[in-house]
């Protein structure tokens, strides 16, 4: 259970329902989740977040799925089942099959076996890896 209410549209402050109005827009929906109206018991966090989601989730470099993909990862290392279901129905949306999920978490559960393992022996990084990205 949240630890605060859902702040439904029709109860919303004019501030909140703008932002509201442009997740609906945004995402091309009449639907906003539990997640942005519990944020709406702060306005500001409300707004932030959104402004945040909205540009790091937009169309760039990578291609959507692959930010919904990273989005799962991220979200199952970090134990957020709000974000693992929410970001996967996402992938799904966006054409993630069954066989990509199941292919996903096995790099997820390998990651994080690996890191532990680099982390606990504090194996130095090779300098070959330490070499900037080019432009």
């Amino acid at each position: 259970m949240a630890l605060l209410p859902n702040i439904e549209y029709a109860e919303a402050t004019p501030e909140v329902r703008a932002v509201f109005d442009d997740i609906k827009a945004t995402r091309n929906s009449d639907y906003i989740n539990n997640f942005w109206k519990v944020l709406a018991n702060d306005p500001a966090t409300l707004r932030r977040t959104w402004t945040s989601v909205k540009e790091v989730m937009a169309a760039g470099a990578l291609d959507a799925l692959t930010k919904e993909l990273v989005y799962i990862a991220v979200s199952v290392t970090n134990n957020c089942e709000y974000c693992i279901h929410s970001h996967t129905a996402s992938a799904a949306a966006k054409g993630m099959t069954p066989q990509m999920f199941r292919e996903l978490m096995a790099v997820i559960a390998l990651a994080n076996q690996t890191n532990r393992l680099a982390n606990g022996y504090r194996v130095d990084v090779d300098e070959r890896y330490r070499a900037p990205l080019s432009k």
